[in-house]
């Protein structure tokens, strides 16, 4: 369920004319990396690449060029440094292209698959920190599913472009998770949170496992993985409590602020690596 900011399908089939701006290039330190992009129409604009003046020199050209009859495809070079107002130092170069009907449909294709390809989060328990924590993760690039055992607490949420979960066995959704997936255990129940999180740390290729609690709820869980599970092992797997300890603040809010940083870094660095393996496996076998 994309959010409102990743509906390109609403934003291209209101406006007939758009303008493509990509950042072709940068070298040295720029706001964004090459590949960026964004979409320009005469009301507003779709993505960013990077804010600041370089963003608001990249409007007026692109808005300049919707003035002009026909077909149209241009480039142009900008030095991030007191010239435009902006002390980034670096060098972007900016492709701006009309948005035809064969680049409308790769454009929506491209969105697709990045929405499709990311990190899964799983937040069990739509209580006060479950609903803030969605709240904080829905906000980045992040595919959301709020997951309770109460209808009534997770038809509550109002949470936007996030995807919801009903199951009285909320262990199942763990076995049907894809590889790299974030848990999260903030349910109402110690011992269904338990349930969970053994699922979570016994499959070894989450990427991020936290479960919201105490440093006595963790010994607790550690005996009782110990004696139940027989696999003390995966112990080690398990982030408990959620969100910098150091904040003495538990607040839902503040909590879920510290977690969400903490599980996007852990989703990211995970995907990084993924990513980095069939190279190392390259060079082991060179």
């Amino acid at each position: 369920m994309p959010s409102n900011r990743d509906d390109i399908r609403d934003f291209l089939n209101r406006r007939k004319n758009v303008v493509l701006v990509e950042v072709k290039s940068a070298s040295g330190s720029t706001p964004r990396e090459a590949g960026a992009w964004m979409l320009v129409a005469v009301d507003c604009i779709f993505g960013t690449i990077g804010g600041g003046q370089l963003e608001f020199m990249a409007i007026d050209h692109a808005r300049g060029l919707l003035n002009e009859d026909g077909a149209f495809s241009d480039d142009i070079s900008i030095p991030l440094g007191p010239e435009i107002g902006q002390c980034c130092g670096g060098r972007v170069a900016l492709g701006f292209k009309q948005v035809d009907r064969h680049l409308r449909s790769a454009l929506v294709e491209k969105v697709d698959l990045e929405i499709a390809q990311r990190p899964h989060v799983y937040i069990f328990g739509a209580g006060h920190v479950g609903d803030a924590l969605a709240m904080a993760l829905s906000l980045v690039p992040l595919r959301i599913v709020l997951v309770d055992t109460r209808e009534i607490e997770l038809s509550a949420t109002r949470v936007p472009g996030i995807e919801t979960c009903l199951t009285a066995m909320p262990e199942m959704v763990v076995r049907d998770a894809p590889a790299g997936s974030a848990f999260v255990v903030l349910t109402h129940d110690h011992a269904l949170d338990f349930l969970i999180t053994a699922e979570a740390l016994a499959r070894g290729d989450a990427a991020y496992v936290g479960m919201i609690g105490s440093k006595t709820k963790k010994a607790t869980f550690r005996n009782w993985l110990e004696r139940e599970v027989g696999r003390p092992e995966i112990f080690d797997g398990l982030v408990c409590p959620v969100g910098e300890t150091s904040v003495k603040d538990k607040r839902p809010a503040v909590i879920a602020a510290l977690a969400a940083a903490e599980i996007m870094i852990s989703a990211l660095n995970h995907r990084i690596g993924q990513e980095n393996l069939p190279k190392q496996r390259a060079r082991l076998h060179a």
